[in-house]
């Protein structure tokens, strides 16, 4: 194998361990972020960057549900000022982050953890009810 083949393996290994093999630790905190910072965007009224904030499944059965833009959409939900983080677990690309008021669930993306539903609510064996989510 010729050494510039071999050095460009050995990086290609490299990255793909850096980039996969975050702790839970980091990845709960990661995705305690993303939920944190969309919670900031609704509380600051920047729907822009809460719709950015949207898995991209979200946000088009948003503005598909409310048949309008996703920041009209988004600021129509009346969505809870969700409060300090209360705890986040992750199981493997998916994320559950309790705020005092909010529940939120996340995925992994290439681009970081977005959004896949807020305004969640648990109920009694059942699954969440959630205000915002992907179909």
């Amino acid at each position: 194998m010729p050494p510039w083949r071999r050095t460009g393996l050995m990086v290609l290994a490299c990255a793909v361990c850096l980039t996969g093999c975050a702790t839970l630790g980091e990845r709960e905190s990661a995705a305690s972020r993303a939920a944190l910072r969309f919670e900031r965007s609704v509380r600051q009224a920047d729907w822009p960057r809460a719709c950015a904030a949207l898995a991209p499944q979200t946000r088009q059965e948003l503005t598909e549900s409310a048949k309008a833009p996703c920041a009209k959409a988004l600021a129509e939900e009346k969505l809870p000022h969700a409060g300090a983080l209360r705890g986040s677990e992750v199981y493997g690309q998916q994320a559950q982050v309790v705020l005092t008021t909010d529940t939120l669930f996340l995925s992994s993306f290439p681009t970081g953890w977005l959004i896949t539903a807020a305004g969640c609510e648990p109920r009694s064996q059942q699954p969440y009810q959630c205000q915002v989510k992907g179909g």
